[in-house]
C-alpha cells in the first residue's frame, strides 16, 4: 500500500513540476507576452511539444532529490510521469 501512494506522490511531484517549468521556459521564452499568448503561439507554429519538453527539465531535479533520500518509489513516479510526458509529445508530434 506504501509503495503505491509513494508512485503516485511521485507522479503528482513530477506533473507539478512540469507544469512549473512549462510555465517558466514560456515565461521566458515569451517576449513579455503572457503565458496563454505564448502557448497559443507554440501551438500555431508547431512547437508545443518542444516547449512541453523543456518543462520537463525541472523533472530531474525532483528525481535526483528523491533518489538521494533513498526514496525509490517516489523517483519511480517521476520516472514514469517524464516518460508519459515524452510519449505524449511524440503522438502530439506525429498529429
Amino acid at each position: 500500500m506504501l509503495k503505491k501512494k509513494d508512485i503516485f506522490i511521485g507522479l503528482m511531484v513530477g506533473l507539478i513540476a512540469n507544469v512549473i517549468g512549462l510555465i517558466l521556459t514560456a515565461t521566458l521564452l515569451g517576449n513579455d507576452n503572457d503565458f496563454i499568448t505564448v502557448i497559443k503561439a507554440a501551438a500555431t507554429e508547431g512547437f508545443l511539444g518542444k516547449l512541453i519538453s523543456l518543462g520537463a527539465i525541472l523533472n530531474l531535479i525532483a528525481f535526483f532529490i528523491f533518489i538521494k533520500k533513498k526514496q525509490d518509489y517516489r523517483a519511480r513516479g517521476v520516472l514514469l510521469i517524464t516518460v508519459l510526458i515524452a510519449v505524449f509529445t511524440f503522438v502530439f508530434k506525429l498529429i
